[in-house]
């Protein structure tokens, strides 16, 4: 039961916090991050750390805990799911419930720029770093990495994302580089989902660092993806996003997964809070796009 397992996190938080790292020594890990269909799925819900708990018309829905810890348990049950993305939080109370074993785990690593407030490029590094990452025997971090031309704070948070690429590649840990090309509009940062925003996006973000090899891509889904995924041949893993169509989301996904550089899929909200409440049925059409 939730209750339960809720009871089981909040005693071992306060009266076994060591517990975490033993269940972190312990997981189970992959061989691969690649699936046995030879893509990755990936379960992401590192959302509420930037004050992003919204899905659909419901603006608090990432924000019952509880909830969302049974989606996420629901979600990585499900055959074909390879692995988590979150913040140390969640992945710790992922720990504590033991169904991390096999799955690959990726740490956020920057969740300082807020959803909507007016910082939201100065991208601060609040989560995870690449020291702890390895310490926990995760398998990469993630780096959200917004490039607002007309935003003086660009620089910055560019330069924070090398270093962090610089300190997973020198761990050969997968570095997870998320890039926008974003403006401000209205008051708030809007991502520029053009195909041509997005190549340069993606030009832009491959050559962060000093090295790239254990360099991967988390890309939006859209218009002229074949000419998009050419654009680098560091691998992709492309994002949901929020669907307001699934079906046509998932025509997308897969056409999009025939190129020769995406290797599977990073999705949270549209498939942890689809719009029908069928998490195992969402998780399980994703996974037969793989």
């Amino acid at each position: 039961m939730l209750s339960d397992n809720v009871s089981r996190i909040v005693a071992a938080r306060v009266s076994d916090p060591g517990a975490i790292a033993a269940a972190a020594a312990q997981r189970v890990k992959p061989t691969s991050p690649l699936g046995a269909h030879g893509k990755a799925m990936i379960i992401a819900a590192d959302h509420p750390a930037r004050g992003a708990n919204g899905v659909g018309d419901d603006p608090s829905a990432m924000a019952d805990r509880f909830e969302l810890l049974e989606r996420m348990c629901v979600a990585l049950e499900r055959p074909g799911v390879t692995g988590v993305l979150a913040t140390a939080d969640i992945l710790e109370d992922l720990l504590l419930l033991g169904v991390l074993d096999g799955k690959s785990v990726f740490g956020s690593m920057n969740r300082g720029g807020l959803a909507g407030s007016v910082f939201e490029i100065d991208d601060r590094f609040t989560g995870y770093d690449a020291e702890t990452i390895a310490a926990m025997g995760f398998d990469g971090g993630k780096m959200l990495t917004r490039i607002a031309l007309g935003d003086p704070a660009t620089p910055a948070a560019l330069e924070n994302a090398a270093r962090a690429v610089d300190e997973l590649n020198d761990r050969r840990l997968v570095a997870m580089v998320e890039p926008f090309l974003s403006v401000w509009q209205d008051g708030r940062i809007r991502n520029d989902l053009s195909p041509d925003a997005v190549i340069k996006s993606i030009t832009i973000a491959s050559g962060l660092g000093r090295r790239s090899a254990y360099t991967w891509l988390k890309l939006p889904v859209v218009a002229d993806m074949e000419r998009v995924l050419a654009s680098s041949t560091l691998p992709a893993l492309l994002l949901g996003g929020e669907v307001t169509d699934p079906e046509a989301a998932f025509a997308s996904w897969g056409r999009a997964l025939e190129q020769p550089t995406a290797q599977g899929l990073v999705v949270g909200r549209s498939l942890l809070y689809p719009s029908n409440g069928d998490v195992a049925g969402a998780v399980d059409k994703a996974v037969s796009l793989l």
